[in-house]
Formats: structure tokens, C-alpha cells, sequence
């Protein structure tokens, strides 16, 4: 059984750091600033590439004497080891001590190391309660590139939580009332299983195509959540006859703000069945890379157009619901696994 969500009575919800996987970067990034600090679900890290591009997620603290091993602080890399800018302890891509310059590496001396899975050249980290090892996997780390135009990430920081974030996978009234679409219906049921939930639905966007022209938009969108830091959506548009991959990754930062990231691709658009709305005027291998980049440029206005909300306002624990409000309930009810006061075995 999944624990149910308690209320609160303050209006709050019972963590701001809920178990599970959370992104961390992309490879690209990794690779091409070598060493990267940033606070994450509360904890100061750092995330470097070995040079069998083995990546790293480590708390951002020397064994030794609690050094910063952060850029700012000194901290570099140097052929694929992390250097402490105190002592030169050198730490490679397992968190293992393998080296100082004055004597041999103490034994068992390591970092902090947080699991890592790659998926579609992003990096995600597993936060666990306590820090117990990953409890479950996000889906398949390779998934099929052919085909798909270069992914495009635009992140948003804002004061929020992820529960409240996820919880528009499943809140189809608010498609309709905040960002305008139309003809929204759900396909089937909301389904769960463990630490996975899918939602599916239909929508009709209407968009203005660089000022030129107002287009109409029919998808499908397959939602496939895994905890409350990924969401990927499978988005399927039928006039154009176009493929869409969207990631929304919530992750928290300090238990105040939080960012949002949204990765997204387009497949590669031949024939078009709209030659307007599909980019048919352009050459095949513009067309998904800049049909991404105006959808990417969407997807962060609607997400501004909900930070609004989510940036102001309160959890309510008993929500008034009413019967357009869809699965929020139970919504509701599988987030509460995800919380260190209330994990219960299954």
C-alpha cells in the first residue's frame, strides 16, 4: 500500500525534498565547464567528467579538513581527478581518494557520492531519505537519438515545490484556463504503479507563428511521470504529422526555490502534411531544429504563465474539489510514497 498524503495544517507540504531521482545538468555542460558547483535539494555539490567520461556527483566538502571543492573556492580538475585546493587530496569519479602530494591516500577516504542515470545526454541524481540507496530506476538509460534534432534546455528558477509542479500532469482543467487550449479530453484513466504514474490526454493549441500567421495545433500527449523530479511527455501532433519529446524536471534547490528545466526534440519533419505549419518552405534539416526552438520558446511562456500561480500560492491539504477537477486525489495520494515521514513498505 502507498502511504497516504497527511494534511497540514499550516498549508504546507510535509518536505520540501521528496525521495527520487532529480536532474543535475547535461553531459554537454559536464564536459565543457570540466567542474560544476550548484546547491541541490539542499546540499552544496559538485559535478565533474573523468576522462573515461565517468561523471561524478559528490558533496562539495573534503574528507580530509571540510575544504569547499568548488571552482570558487579552487577546487579544479586535473586529468580526470577532482584537486582539493587546500591539501591537493585528488578524488576520482567513484568519490575514492587515490592520491595526495605529500603521502600516501588515506584508506577508505571518499566523497560523498550521490547515485547518478543518464538519460538522453542529461544527468540525474538519486536523492534518498536518509541517504539510502535508489529504492527504483527512471525508464531505460538509451533511448533512441535517430532521427531527433539536438536538445534544447531552457531552465526557470522560482520560489515552489515539485509536488505542486507534477501535479499539472494530471490537473487538465487549468490547460484550458490559464494557457488558453482548447478541446481538452482525457484518452484513459489515470494509471499507477509504484513510483510511475501515466496520464494521457488530447489538446488543441492555438499559436501565432512568428506574427505571421495564428496556427492550430491538435496533440496527443502520453505523460509519463516517475516521482515528483521527471516528466516526460510523448507529444504527438496530428495535422503536421509531427513527433515532440518534452522533459519537465523539477528539482528543489534549498527548499525555497526551486528550477525547472524543459528539455524537448523534434523528430525530423519529411513531409509535412501542413506545408506551412510543418516548415515545408525549408530545407528537411531546419525544420525540426527551429520548429524545437519555437515550441521550446512556448513551453517556457506557459511555464511562466503557471509560475505566477505556483510562486503565491498555499498547499491546500483538503482541497474543495469538484468533479471537472479529474484525479487530483488520487494524484495526491501517489506522491505520498515520495516523503521520508510517511515511506511505508510495500
Amino acid at each position: 500500500m502507498i502511504a497516504q498524503l497527511k494534511p497540514s495544517e499550516n498549508g504546507t507540504l510535509p518536505s520540501p525534498f521528496p525521495e527520487g531521482w532529480y536532474f543535475i545538468a547535461s553531459r554537454k555542460a559536464i564536459e565543457k565547464e570540466k567542474l560544476i558547483q550548484k546547491t541541490w535539494m539542499g546540499e552544496n555539490i559538485v559535478v565533474y567528467c573523468d576522462e573515461d567520461r565517468r561523471i561524478c556527483v559528490a558533496e562539495a566538502y573534503c574528507p580530509h579538513l571540510g575544504s569547499d571543492l568548488s571552482p570558487a573556492a579552487g577546487g579544479r580538475v586535473r586529468d580526470g581527478r577532482l584537486v582539493c585546493p587546500f591539501h591537493g587530496y585528488e578524488f576520482d569519479a567513484t568519490g575514492t581518494c587515490v592520491a595526495t602530494p605529500y603521502a600516501p591516500a588515506p584508506r577508505a577516504t571518499g566523497l560523498k557520492v550521490f547515485e547518478t542515470q543518464e538519460i538522453a545526454g542529461m544527468i540525474f541524481a538519486w536523492w534518498g531519505i536518509q541517504g539510502r540507496e535508489a529504492q527504483w530506476r527512471l525508464p531505460a538509460d538509451s533511448i533512441d537519438e535517430d532521427g531527433w534534432c539536438d536538445l534544447e534546455i531552457r531552465t526557470v528558477r522560482f520560489a515552489g515545490h515539485p509536488q505542486e509542479t507534477s501535479e499539472n500532469a494530471v490537473d487538465l482543467a487549468h490547460l484550458r484556463y490559464i494557457h488558453g487550449f482548447g478541446k481538452v479530453e482525457r484518452i484513459e484513466p489515470v494509471s499507477v504503479d509504484g513510483p510511475y504514474l501515466r496520464s494521457r490526454f488530447n489538446f488543441k493549441s492555438v499559436r501565432s507563428l512568428a506574427g505571421i500567421a495564428k496556427l492550430t495545433f491538435n496533440l496527443s500527449a502520453d505523460t509519463h511521470v516517475y516521482g515528483l523530479g521527471y516528466s516526460f511527455l510523448d507529444i504527438h501532433e496530428h495535422s503536421i504529422g509531427m513527433d515532440m519529446r518534452l522533459w519537465v524536471l523539477s528539482t528543489p534547490i534549498d527548499g525555497t526555490l526551486i528550477e525547472m528545466s524543459l528539455a524537448s526534440q523534434i523528430r525530423e519533419i519529411r513531409k509535412p502534411k501542413r506545408w506551412l505549419a510543418g516548415l515545408g518552405f525549408l530545407p528537411v534539416g531546419m525544420r525540426a531544429p527551429i520548429m524545437n526552438s519555437f515550441t521550446a520558446s512556448q513551453q517556457e511562456r506557459e511555464v511562466l504563465q503557471d509560475e505566477i500561480i505556483w510562486s503565491r500560492k498555499r498547499y491546500q491539504s483538503r482541497p474543495r474539489l469538484c468533479k471537472s477537477d479529474g484525479e487530483i486525489t488520487r494524484f495526491r495520494r501517489y506522491c505520498a510514497q515520495f516523503y521520508p515521514e510517511l515511506a511505508e513498505s510495500n
